[in-house]
Order: C-alpha cells, then structure tokens, then sequence
C-alpha cells in the first residue's frame, strides 16, 4: 500500500557502512605482516623510503676527525706556500739575472762595434760577377753565408793529405791490383745505391792505409771494403752493415777480420777521415758556370775513370775536380776556364794544363777489358751521356796541343797563351 505522507518509512536494520579508515580506528590495530601470502605476488607497503640512503648510512658510518690529520694537512698547506713563495722569488731573480746579462751583452755590443774585428773573422768579399750562392739565400741547406770559408778550408785541408807514389813500396802490390779493387769499389757503390762521395772517400782511405802500411795480396779487398764500410758510416744516412760487407766479399772474411781492419784504417789515419775528395769540388765548380747535368755527368765520368789510375793519386782533389770540368766545358763547346772558375778553384789555366794532358792521355788509351764498370755506369741512357763516345773528346782535345783552336784556347808544348783564358 502507498505510503502515506506523514510517516517515515522504514529502514531495515542493515549496518550502516564505516569509513575504512574510522575502522581501523575503532577496531584493534594489527601490524600487517611484511612477508606476502605463499603464492601471492609481494607487496610493499606504500609510502616507505624505497631509496638506498639507509645502506648508504650504514656502510659510511660518520667517522671522527683525527686532529693529528687535520694538524699535518695545515703543516702540509703551508709548506707548499713556502715552495711556492720560493718560486716565485727564484723566478724573479732569474730574471733580473736575465735582465743583467742582457745589458751586459749590449755594452759588449757597443765596445765590440767600436773594436776593429781582425781580418781572419771577416767573411770573404766576393765581386757580384763572381757571386754563386745568393741566389739561394731563401735556402738554409746550401748555407749561403759560409759556402765560401767552407771549400777554402777543404782546399786548405788538402796540405794535409798529399800522397806519393806509395806503389813502389809495396812489397806485394802493383798498379793493376789496385785498379782492380777500386773497378770493385765502384761496383760496389752501385749496388748498395751510396752516394758518390762515399765511393771517392774509399778510395781516398785505401790509398792512405796503403801508403803507411804493407798489404798482402789476400788481404787487399778487405782494406778496400773496410774502407768503404767507414766511408759509409761518414757519408751515408743508412750505410750498410757489417754483414752486408762481409756477403759482397763472398764470406772471404770473418767478421772479426773486418772489424780488425776497420780499428787498424782508423789508427793508420789517426781517425781524421774527413779527406777532402774531387767530388765536392767538381759540383762547386760547375756552379760557376751553370754546368748543365750532361756536363756535369760528363766531368764525373772522366773523375771516375782517374779513380783507377795511379798517376792521379798525388793529385789534389780540388785541382783535379777542375781539370776534369775543363775538359768536360771544352768537349761540351761551352768555353775555357772562365775568371769565375779561377776565382773559385784558385787555379789558372797553367796551373791546370798538366793534369788535363794526363787526362786526355788516359782517355785517349784503350780501355782496359777487365775494368769495364765505370764505363758500363755511364754508358745508361738516363746519365745523359754515353762512355762510347770517346771520339766526342777526342775530336776537341789534341795529343799535341791541350786544346785545339776550334775553342778559342791553343797551346803548343804547354806553354800556354793568354788566349786560354776566357770572359766570365
């Protein structure tokens, strides 16, 4: 039936629903266990520090300042500023040292401009049409300032170096064995690709070892390849070893008999092994004139050829250098000894006229069948100039005259005419 308006209804007595919460304060607080049911996914209860700062605290417990630390730590501070300190009052006087010796320089500056400077410490006046070297001043390799004192001290160093006729001595030894070593000699820089000083300066060694000391004919080629060995070692960046040595020399010797060898040159020099050698001149000289490299190759061919003769050897390196160019100049058709050559080399074409007639007697002869290697060097294309082309000198050069007339230069009997000496 319809309820009327007057009256509440009824309520049924069901429990009015709690607050979780009020619950929980009414009812008896339990603590939840932290361990979740067997078979349930574990829980954790919310709002708890998940973070490791708790660990952390108790593996890095708080530990107590030592002051003895803290007292050594002061101690420690103030040493390094006193180090400091130090410094900086060390640096200071450096500099005022600086600054003492400076001005010292300066006052020995100033007397020394005043001073006259003697005569041996002026660099040499060159005229400007005899100037070679200023071209490269850019060039710190070609040493432009001193070019000059350089090849006059070598010139000078020849006075020391001056050889005889030391075959004669030789109880063992002939002309032809030693051209036979140094044809090997040659072979050899061929092969280990040297540098052509390093096959001159051998060569230059064997026959001052040879002039002081008696050689047997067995030993021969181990003083020559010793020789080239320490010629190696002054010359060449890379020089080969012992073993590569003693492997040309088909193991004829031991490495004890070379290294002897080497310890017994040395001695017989009294270690000064910087002998000045017709190379370095050669390439000086044909400077003053521009020499192109036909003509400078043509030079070092005939400069090569004179290594294997013994009338060469009491020749000054400079003096045959500038023969060898002369010859090399008037074959070429390119003129005589110009007054550039001669202020240079310091030799006039007197001074030069014997050994030319000696070079041209030497090129002139039949080669030697079994001294083929220097003529079979230069006989490559790549040289410029070919060792069978002996009638190219011998059409210039008279056996009877030094030069013939076709050069502008004559000369009967080696009495030799002002026509010899031609303009720079």
């Amino acid at each position: 039936m319809p309820f009327s308006r007057g009256k509440k209804p009824t309520t049924s007595k069901i429990p009015k629903l709690q607050p979780k919460g009020l619950e929980n304060q009414d009812g008896p607080q339990t603590k939840r266990s932290s361990s979740s049911p067997q078979g349930a996914p574990k829980k954790r209860t919310a709002f708890v520090d998940i973070t490791n700062a708790h660990k952390i605290e108790l593996s890095n417990p708080i530990k107590k300042k030592d002051p003895v630390k803290k007292l050594q730590k002061k101690v420690s501070v103030l040493s390094k500023n006193d180090v400091n300190l130090k410094s900086v009052v060390s640096s200071e006087e450096k500099s005022e040292e600086l600054k003492n010796v400076e001005s010292n320089i300066e006052k020995l500056e100033e007397s020394s401009s005043k001073a006259p400077v003697p005569p041996h410490l002026l660099p040499p006046e060159i005229p400007p049409e005899f100037d070679i070297d200023s071209e490269h001043l850019s060039d710190s390799v070609h040493a432009v300032e001193y070019a000059k004192d350089i090849f006059d001290y070598l010139k000078n160093r020849e006075e020391k170096f001056v050889l005889h006729d030391y075959m004669a001595d030789q109880q063992n030894l002939n002309n032809n064995m030693r051209a036979i070593l140094v044809d090997w000699l040659v072979e050899v820089q061929e092969n280990f690709e040297l540098n052509h000083e390093t096959l001159y300066l051998a060569v230059k060694m064997t026959d001052h070892y040879l002039a002081v000391s008696q050689a047997r004919r067995e030993s021969l080629q181990l003083i020559g390849s010793t020789a080239m060995l320490i010629a190696s070692k002054f010359e060449e960046r890379a020089p080969p070893c012992v073993d590569d040595f003693l492997y040309i020399c088909d193991d004829a010797y031991k490495r004890s008999q070379l290294i002897a060898m080497e310890i017994s040159i040395l001695q017989a020099l009294d270690f000064d092994i910087n002998i000045p050698v017709p190379y370095r001149f050669l390439r000086r000289y044909a400077k003053c004139v521009n020499a192109g490299m036909d003509t400078l190759t043509l030079a070092r061919f005939i400069c090569e050829l004179s290594l294997l003769e013994m009338d060469f050897v009491p020749v000054r390196a400079s003096l045959l250098a500038s023969a060898c160019l002369l010859i090399a100049l008037v074959t070429k058709d390119l003129g005589g000894w110009t007054q550039c050559l001669q202020f240079h080399s310091g030799y006039s074409v007197e001074d030069l006229a014997p050994v030319v007639r000696k070079l041209h007697d030497m090129l002139i002869s039949p080669p030697d069948s079994k001294l083929a290697v220097v003529r079979s060097k230069y006989a490559h294309k790549w040289r410029g100039v070919f060792a069978g082309q002996q009638p190219l000198i011998t059409d210039r050069l008279d056996p009877g005259h030094c030069f013939l007339s076709a050069s502008h230069v004559c000369c009967e009997s080696l009495n030799l005419t002002a026509e010899l000496t031609c303009k720079p």
